[in-house]
C-alpha cells in the first residue's frame, strides 16, 4: 500500500514538471541559458575550459527540477545548439523528465551545460522526437579549468556540467527522456520547423537568440 502511494506521488510529481515545462517561453530558456553560460564561466577554476567549448559539436542547456521521497520525479526546460559551418544554429527548444528509485531524498533545481562532443550526440537531439540519455549516449563530468588546453582524449560522448541548489542524494541525467518542443519552436520562429532544420543552420535565429550566438561565438576553432 505505501509503495503504491510513493509511486503514485512519483507520477503526480513528474506530472506537474511536465506542466511546468510545457508553460516554460522558449525566450526565458534562450535567456536562461545566457545566463547559465555566464555563470558557469564566471570563476576560472571550475568553469568549462575553453579547449571544451571550442571543439563542442553542439551544446544544450537545460535548467532541471528534481525532488521526491525514495521515488522521484525530474523535469525541465531547455534549449539545444549546433555548430555548422557557418558559426552557431539558432537555438531549438527541448523538455527533459524522468522518473527515479532508490535511497534519495530531496529537492534540486539544477542549471546544466551538456557539451555534445561528436556529430551522432547533435543528430539525437536533432532527430525530434524522444531520446534518453544512456547506453550509446554516455553521459561523463566534464573536465574543468578555463586554462585547461592541449589535445584531449574524449572521454564520452557528451560531457555534463552542472550547478545546483538544494540538496539532492543520487541525482544522474541517466535514463532522463529529452525530448523536442516541436510547438515551442513553431511559436519561437514564426513557423513550422524541425530540429534538424533548426540545428542544421538552415533556418535564421529570432532577435532574441542574438546575445546567446554571440557568447557563444567567442568560442571559435581557434585560440584569440
Amino acid at each position: 500500500m505505501r509503495a503504491n502511494i510513493l509511486s503514485l506521488g512519483a507520477i503526480l510529481l513528474t506530472a506537474c514538471l511536465v506542466t511546468t515545462a510545457a508553460h516554460a517561453t522558449m525566450q526565458d530558456d534562450v535567456n536562461q541559458a545566457v545566463s547559465i553560460i555566464e555563470r558557469f564561466q564566471e570563476i576560472p577554476e571550475s568553469a568549462i575550459p575553453d579547449v571544451i567549448m571550442r571543439e563542442a559539436k553542439g551544446l544544450a542547456i537545460l535548467t532541471v527540477t528534481k525532488g521526491g521521497f525514495v521515488f522521484s520525479g525530474r523535469g525541465g526546460t531547455g534549449v539545444v545548439l549546433a555548430r555548422t559551418d557557418k558559426g552557431w544554429s539558432g537555438p531549438s527548444a527541448i523538455g527533459a523528465g524522468g522518473v527515479g528509485f532508490g535511497f534519495q531524498a530531496g529537492g534540486q533545481v539544477s542549471e546544466l551545460v551538456i557539451v555534445l562532443n561528436t556529430p551522432d550526440a547533435v543528430v539525437a537531439f536533432a532527430k525530434g522526437g524522444n531520446f534518453t540519455f544512456g547506453g550509446a549516449l554516455s553521459l561523463a563530468t566534464g573536465p574543468v579549468g578555463r586554462d585547461l588546453e592541449g589535445s584531449m582524449a574524449l572521454g564520452a560522448v557528451m560531457y555534463t556540467y552542472s550547478r545546483s541548489q538544494g540538496l539532492f542524494a543520487g541525482v544522474s541525467m541517466e535514463g532522463t527522456v529529452i525530448g523536442t518542443r516541436d510547438e515551442t519552436n513553431a511559436e519561437y520562429y514564426g513557423k513550422a520547423v524541425t530540429a534538424r532544420e533548426i540545428l542544421s543552420g538552415s533556418v535564421a535565429p529570432p532577435a532574441g537568440a542574438k546575445k546567446l550566438l554571440e557568447i557563444l561565438a567567442k568560442y571559435d576553432r581557434s585560440p584569440r
